[in-house]
């Protein structure tokens, strides 16, 4: 195995402001964690063009049958899988249009899978069985920057003629290099040395949020600020699909959720019928006339 000098990476660096970690009282830790976290949004606000030419560039991908892939090791494996399995209540999307890879597939949600992550050609093989194209989005999440198992998803990905992107918590990373779009957020130190699950995780899954939201916007599935492709799948969101209805359409309770039924728990379908007086086999032809929008374009 190759020597890797982890030390000329800023999230593998001692933070200086929490040395004595252990000895902090639990409201100090606190305090100081906290603060440390703060900086993570202000890190990302240095690279928000990035993120949002990484959304422009998907949205006509993602509306013309592309896929969103996500892959990582890890922690940022795992959330990217969690961002992608969330994408199927908000949004109404498929399991197979938001996917999530981890290094060693399944079973690495819970543990560990060794040498899974240090292995360039699993990464590739990963993007194989998937049958990308250059429809697809790749992006690789890797807090270091240097996964070899999110290198050697990129570099196929890139031979394929996919749009590829990058996050990584250091600046000049390798994956922020060979991606089309590299996104590298300098978190700093974590205030446990190491750690990445910490800043790092949480840069991460504040930029998926904005990928996934960003796109799922773009293609319509958002109105104003409410996700109308909810998917109605247990009673708290049943409520909220209906309440979706009765606020856009300024119904009440009642008669939205006559139109929740008659739409068969197509909120967006149900919207259309009560704006415009239609039935539904109308709202579907007004949706598919206007690119799946409510709004008129």
């Amino acid at each position: 195995m190759s020597y890797v000098d982890l030390n000329r990476l800023a999230t593998e660096q001692r933070n200086v402001n929490t040395m004595a970690l252990d000895r902090l009282s639990p409201i100090e830790f606190v305090t100081v964690m906290n603060q440390e976290d703060q900086k993570v949004a202000i890190a990302i606000e240095k690279e928000k063009e990035k993120i949002a030419d990484l959304i422009a560039e998907s949205i006509p991908l993602f509306k013309n049958g592309g896929r969103l892939i996500y892959m990582g090791a890890g922690t940022s494996g795992r959330l990217g899988v969690l961002d992608a399995a969330e994408c199927v209540p908000t949004f109404g999307t498929t399991p197979e249009q938001v996917i999530g890879l981890i290094a060693g597939g399944e079973k690495a949600m819970i543990k560990a899978v060794e040498g899974a992550e240090d292995d360039e050609q699993l990464g590739k093989d990963d993007l194989i069985h998937l049958n990308i194209t250059d429809k697809d989005i790749v992006i690789g999440i890797a807090a270091s920057g240097r996964t070899p198992y999110v290198v050697g998803g990129l570099k196929f990905a890139n031979e394929v003629g996919a749009l590829t992107g990058a996050i990584s918590c250091n600046t000049g990373s390798d994956i922020g290099k060979i991606a089309r779009h590299g996104i590298d957020v300098a978190v700093g130190p974590e205030i446990l040395t190491g750690s990445t699950r910490l800043k790092s995780g949480t840069a991460q899954k504040l930029i998926l949020n904005m990928i996934s939201t960003g796109i799922m916007v773009g293609i319509g599935k958002v109105y104003q600020n409410l996700m109308i492709d909810v998917q109605p799948t247990n009673e708290k969101l049943v409520e909220r699909s209906i309440g979706i209805i009765s606020e856009v359409t300024a119904l009440d309770r009642v008669k939205a959720k006559a139109l929740f039924e008659e739409s068969e728990h197509q909120v967006k379908v149900a919207i259309v019928m009560g704006l415009h007086n239609f039935d539904k086999d109308s709202a579907l032809e007004y949706l598919k006339n206007n690119d799946g929008f409510i709004r008129a374009n």
